[in-house]
């Protein structure tokens, strides 16, 4: 065995397994299995033109003087990313612990109870810090999180406002410039009318229905909005205030005096900076608004024995099933880092934030003092972090540089130095000298902290004063909570998770490693290109990497999810029609299998959706797809399509639904959920796409994180490489860019070393190869449990993709549902594959490359062995194995058992169970009464009965 060849630890079955594997599925190799699989017609002719493979210990010098090359200058730019020290507990034990990162989105909440109540805690500490009453699980940048909240306003008016038309939208000239310029992004399509200005000078007429604060302003300006909000109250004007969440520490919650949504970034408790993300951004508002917030919610309700337990909350608000009503698109939040922040919150405590907070204040203001002593003006009357000075900037910025030190230049005669919880004496007296350096003055040497407050108005209210906030400050203890909370959850470091559309594939350790480097960690993200050259180096190759795999001419890394890249990608198409005079050109052709954010972003992208039918084996309906694609040939924006499908199939007529569509006007978007099924073998331009996104935490190894992080980028043809995204501060994109898609410019640049290492080890060999055993796979499954499941849909020649989907309508007879296979998978060790979509009453399997044979034949066997369990069962006798799944340890050690079958069968069904036993914490949770009863914070169980 090749050790250095990563593709043999990546991939799952061994040289010995393929053989039988192969057999059994009825082929002589993997290229008679490919060939009967996808059409000829759209296989590449050549080989993926990449460097050769990099073993293991060859990636990890590449990358580290990689990231030697990024500078590693002090940055006090601010403008919502601050240097933040990751407590070594947390890193240790969440971020580099694949127990926490492997695990997937929590949909199966009894064996999701720790993540679940990590994010409990973080939605606690929202809502507290921000003085609303719901908080959701976190969204993607604080960017975005704003303009999602202008959305929801939006969507939230009254009938007076719709029927006048309120349509302005006031944002604050004080907002963060990345902000300002994603609101239009958001805004263009759907018709809202954006209005820049000073907020107290702003003539509150009727027209607005909502505006947006920055609480301290990116000037650091720090202003008493109690009055104004009163006044906008009494017009009708609603308020979403964008604020820093360790100012909200010391200063009055923006809940307290008037807002309506507080939104924001947590980056600054205990997240490296990581060259713009990934963070977890926080969204906050009134209960009131609770079926429009976007994302996900965690909420409490009780198991089937009336304990405690959390689960994902109103669940009906999801695109999956409002489409093309829903108000967002976003189905993803950035679970890791939201749990990391939380983490932060429970070991400092409110105590502790109080201190960081105040030390933070009191280096700001000592600072603000010597440069005013060098006759240097600083505008801020009331400030937190940030102070804003009228001196030439340019020869500030010399003498920065020179000293490596980095501050925001906003104009010619303006300077902001943003502190951060990593500042010193020693920095604060390095800056001191550049500034005195830049009027020629000399400064006296700080070697004390002024006390004095220039917060202004402070808070008034105690937060955070739940238990879990004030019981784990040493770090045994965190660590000891981090673990118990760990054993409740299971991740791929347990089993396999084969969920079909979601690829939980190997996260290789060496991929991962890179990310715990300061080099790649202390980066801001608007730093000069030149002093991210390592970054800069990386991402330019991920680009080209990208390209080659999808053959594509231009890649943008800016969409920080798979929603956010499906946006992008149609905002390009919408884009190139404006530049070519085609503004009537806005329908949309979605297939009725699609997932639910396609319809979603296509209408925030300002689209009319046309859903178009499928046929009984799954395929799209041709027939019907022409039909409308000639309809509306005069107003045909574009096609979205998924390939393979959303059934698990390659449809051999691909090529002539995208032919069909350009024939017609429009653009071809193909949604990149399934390009695990497509790598080396075929691509999205081969097939005759102009635009894809890429999930990179599906295919390309970004682990998904408990429901994230996520990178979406999007690749595109030729024609519409001038219209990909930009950014105010570090220009990307094309020539025509749109305006950004998210708040960095290249998006969650940190996560985007895992897909660059993955891509490197493994190469273009070892790209076809994971797709090829993905097939493998795949196949294998379906004629191991055939004879027990049905697969509903199969290709031409019948054979699965990479995932399929088994359908388990049939078993009602029996009283048994989809539902309660999931749940009794718990029971053999196994999380559930994809429940009810693309549809109900089915599950899709996606096993993925990197598992083994002996992995694969465990879930088989179980399947199997569940199967036969449900024929025993009757839809007169709800008390049988199944439908009191999962079994918890308590229920088997209880002194009563009254079930009609044994403790041994439920706990331990087939032998090998026992050799490595996941216990359930609670049994099935009550979703219903959770919905009923929100409640999503941490307050005693009494408050929620």
């Amino acid at each position: 065995m090749n050790t250095d060849r990563f593709a043999l630890r990546h991939i799952g079955p061994r040289r010995a397994d393929l053989q039988p594997m192969l057999d059994t599925i009825g082929v002589d190799s993997i290229d008679q299995l490919i060939h009967e699989t996808i059409p000829s017609g759209i296989r590449l002719k050549n080989d993926l033109e990449l460097d050769a493979a990099m073993s293991e210990y060859e990636f990890a010098s590449h990358i580290n003087k990689l990231g030697a090359e990024n500078k590693q200058y002090r940055s006090f730019i601010g403008l919502g990313y601050n240097a933040a020290i990751v407590p070594a507990v947390i890193q240790r034990n969440v971020l580099e612990n694949p127990g926490w990162y492997t695990a997937y989105t929590p949909y199966q909440a009894e064996i999701a109870q720790g993540r679940l109540e990590a994010l409990l805690n973080y939605q606690t500490m929202v809502t507290d810090l921000t003085g609303m009453e719901l908080a959701n699980a976190s969204l993607l940048d604080e960017s975005t999180a704003a303009a999602e909240a202008m959305t929801l306003l939006f969507s939230v008016r009254d009938r007076d406002q719709k029927k006048n038309d309120h349509i302005k939208f006031f944002v604050d000239e004080d907002v963060m410039p990345q902000t300002k310029e994603l609101l239009k992004t958001r805004a263009i399509p759907l018709g809202i009318e954006l209005v820049e200005g000073n907020p107290q000078e702003i003539d509150k007429d009727d027209s607005f229905y909502g505006i947006l604060l920055q609480y301290p302003g990116a000037s650091g300006k720090v202003v008493d909005y109690s009055a104004f909000a009163k006044a906008c109250q009494d017009k009708g004007i609603r308020i979403a205030v964008a604020a820093d969440i360790l100012s909200l520490v010391v200063l009055e919650a923006p809940g307290h005096w008037g807002a309506d949504v507080v939104v924001g970034t947590t980056q600054r408790f205990g997240i490296p900076l990581g060259y713009g993300g990934p963070h977890a951004a926080f969204f906050a508002t009134r209960e009131e608004f609770k079926r429009q917030i976007p994302g996900r919610i965690i909420g409490v309700t009780k198991d089937m024995d009336g304990k405690r337990a959390l689960r994902m909350a109103l669940q009906t608000r999801e695109q999956h099933i409002k489409r093309d009503k829903a108000t967002s698109n976003i189905c993803t939040a950035q679970v890791l880092l939201a749990v990391m922040a939380g983490m932060y919150a429970v070991y400092h405590g409110p105590r502790g934030l109080k201190y960081i907070a105040g030390k933070v204040h009191k280096h700001t203001a000592t600072l603000a003092d010597a440069i005013e002593k060098l006759g240097i003006y600083q505008t801020n009357e009331h400030y937190f972090d940030t102070l804003s000075f009228k001196t030439p900037a340019d020869a500030v910025r010399k003498i920065a540089l020179e000293k490596e030190l980095n501050f925001y230049y906003p104009d010619a005669d303006t300077v902001q130095v943003s502190i951060n919880e990593t500042t010193s004496l020693a920095d604060l007296n390095d800056i001191v000298s550049a500034f005195a350096k830049a009027v020629s003055k000399d400064a006296s040497k700080i070697t004390e902290l002024l006390e004095e407050s220039h917060v202004g108005a402070g808070r008034q209210t105690d937060f955070m004063t739940y238990e879990v906030f004030n019981s784990y400050h040493s770090e045994t203890e965190l660590m000891r909570y981090i673990k118990k909370l760990e054993r409740k959850d299971l991740a791929l470091n347990h089993s396999m998770i084969a969920l079909g559309s979601c690829t939980m594939k190997l996260n290789a350790a060496s991929e991962m490693l890179p990310l715990s480097n300061p080099q790649w960690g202390n980066i801001h993200p608007f730093v000069p290109l030149d002093q991210a050259a390592g970054y800069q180096k990386m991402l330019k190759k991920l680009e080209l990497q990208l390209n080659e795999a999808t053959g594509f001419a231009g890649t943008s890394l800016q969409p920080n999810s798979g929603a956010q890249g499906e946006f992008a990608g149609l905002m390009a198409i919408r884009a190139y029609h404006l530049s070519r005079g085609d503004h009537h050109r806005n329908i949309c052709l979605i297939p009725s299998s699609a997932h639910g954010t396609n319809p979603a972003s296509a209408v925030m992208a300002g689209m009319k959706v046309v859903v178009t039918k499928a046929l009984e084996n799954g395929n799209i309906d041709v027939d019907d797809l022409r039909e409308k694609a000639e309809k509306h040939k005069d107003n045909l924006s574009a096609l979205m399509v998924t390939y393979p499908s959303t059934h698990g199939v390659y449809e051999s007529a691909i090529k002539e639904i995208t032919s069909m569509i350009h024939e017609n006007g429009g653009q071809v978007y193909m949604d990149g959920a399934n390009m695990n099924a497509q790598v080396g073998l075929t691509n999205p331009g081969n097939i005759g796409a102009d635009v894809c996104h890429l999930n990179l935490h599906k295919t390309f190894a970004i682990p998904h994180g408990g429901g994230g992080p996520g990178v979406g980028p999007i690749c595109v043809a030729p024609q519409l490489v001038p219209f990909l995204p930009t950014n105010p501060i570090i220009p990307t994109g094309g020539d025509q860019a749109i305006t950004p898609i998210s708040a960095a410019p290249f998006g969650s640049a940190l996560a985007c070393l895992i897909s660059y290492g993955y891509i490197c080890m493994l190469g273009a060999d070892g790209l076809k190869k994971s797709t090829e055993y993905a097939i493998v796979n795949a196949n294998y499954i379906k004629e191991r449990l055939k004879g027990s499941y049905e697969c509903l849909y199969s290709g031409e020649k019948g054979r699965a993709a990479h995932e399929m989907i088994i359908d388990c309508r049939p078993f009602k007879e029996h009283g048994i549902e989809v539902v309660d296979i999931a749940k009794r998978l718990m029971d053999y060790g196994f999380h559930s594959p994809t429940v009810s979509f693309p549809v109900n009453g089915t599950m899709m399997i996606e096993p993925t490359e990197s598992e083994s044979k002996a992995e694969i034949d465990r879930f088989c066997e179980a399947m199997i062995s569940i199967k036969e369990e449900i024929i025993r069962c009757s839809a007169d006798e709800p008390n049988n194995v199944l439908k009191n799944a999962p079994h918890t340890m308590m229920m088997l050690t209880s002194n009563e058992w009254e079930f009609p079958y044994s403790r041994e069968q439920a706990a331990y069904p087939l032998e090998w169970v026992s050799d490595n036993k996941f216990w359930p914490t609670v049994r099935r949770a009550d979703d219903a009464y959770g919905d009923r009863n929100l409640m999503c914070t941490c307050a005693p169980m009494e408050e929620y009965m």
